[in-house]
């Protein structure tokens, strides 16, 4: 199936397999990805039974299958690899210490994570976190970001980038323009930050610049030197911000679309997202009903992000 006749959202899926709903719904609406979770993975020839039904649909065995595997607490392959210990902050700690090992230590880990998703059929792993962590930023980062030291975050972030990339996997840098400043969980609760603009652009935003990954996913926060009103994700000027003065040309992704941080209805929610420019819509929570509003509001892929998957595609070749 072209990559033109499908539309701008991503979606998850409930359980381990695709129910008769979930498979009749992603082969008529034609979702540009598929999302999965701690939920969705018993084992790996589960798993890889699971993500060749959904590229059968589709005919076509590039088909974006993304996961959230960043180590430590944020792991979706629980069921077949360990990787509590292994957070962000870990490696962090080991670059921050100028410990001469740091590579080797970070490519052994990189190239084990990479195997196991290229063997489950997973193409896209939303990492890395550039998030800049502070002693007040919530723990809903924590450790998940690298470091406090922009040097840190921005050597590792290039690594991770360009290491995945060569283990034909795609990163997806978050969350764009920086989520450390903030002392909420999004998951709940809007944040809202006031910092000056030259600040800004001197630490949380520098890190997201010139970076190569093919795609990124946005803050549900408003800066109010940018968007005095709406979020990153529901704002034009933080949209165009991101691609104008962060320089960010490639695909800019929602983060999930059901969190309580966005404040209008679940409808608004979607067409502010596209109004403001966001390119693919996420939404994780496999609510069937939820994914239908999606589905029926989202519009087919336009020539960008036609163009942008096709170069991301070469990348798996």
């Amino acid at each position: 199936m072209k990559i033109k006749h499908r539309k701008s959202f991503i979606c998850g899926i409930k359980s381990t397999k695709l129910t008769q709903n979930e498979y009749l719904f992603i082969k008529k609406n034609k979702p540009w990805g598929v999302i999965l979770f701690e939920r969705n993975i018993k084992n790996i020839t589960q798993t890889k039974k699971l993500t060749n039904s959904i590229k059968k649909i589709f005919k076509d065995p590039n088909y974006p299958i993304l996961i959230d595997e960043e180590g430590g607490r944020v792991s979706r392959l629980k069921n077949i690899v360990d990787n509590s210990i292994f957070s962000a902050n870990y490696f962090g700690n080991i670059l921050n210490k100028k410990n001469k090992k740091f590579n080797l230590y970070y490519q052994v880990y990189i190239d084990q994570i990479s195997y196991v998703l290229n063997l489950i059929g997973v193409n896209i792993n939303t990492v890395p976190v550039l998030d800049l962590r502070r002693k007040y930023s919530h723990n809903i980062i924590g450790d998940r970001a690298y470091s406090n030291n922009k040097k840190v975050i921005d050597k590792i972030g290039n690594i991770t980038i360009n290491s995945f990339n060569r283990n034909r996997l795609g990163t997806v840098i978050k969350h764009i323009p920086g989520h450390g400043l903030s002392k909420k969980d999004t998951h709940h609760k809007l944040p809202y930050i006031k910092k000056k603009l030259n600040y800004l652009e001197k630490n949380d935003f520098n890190l997201f610049k010139k970076k190569s990954s093919f795609f990124a996913m946005t803050a549900h926060i408003v800066f109010e030197t940018l968007d005095k009103y709406d979020c990153i994700t529901h704002s034009k000027n933080g949209i165009d911000y991101i691609r104008n003065k962060i320089g960010f040309k490639n695909l800019i992704i929602t983060d999930d679309i059901s969190m309580k941080a966005l404040k209008y209805s679940f409808k608004e929610n979607i067409q502010k997202a596209f109004k403001a420019g966001c390119n693919l819509v996420l939404h994780c929570n496999g609510n069937i009903k939820e994914m239908h509003e999606l589905a029926r509001i989202s519009p087919k892929v336009n020539k960008f992000i036609v163009k942008k998957t096709s170069e991301f595609y070469n990348l798996l070749s």
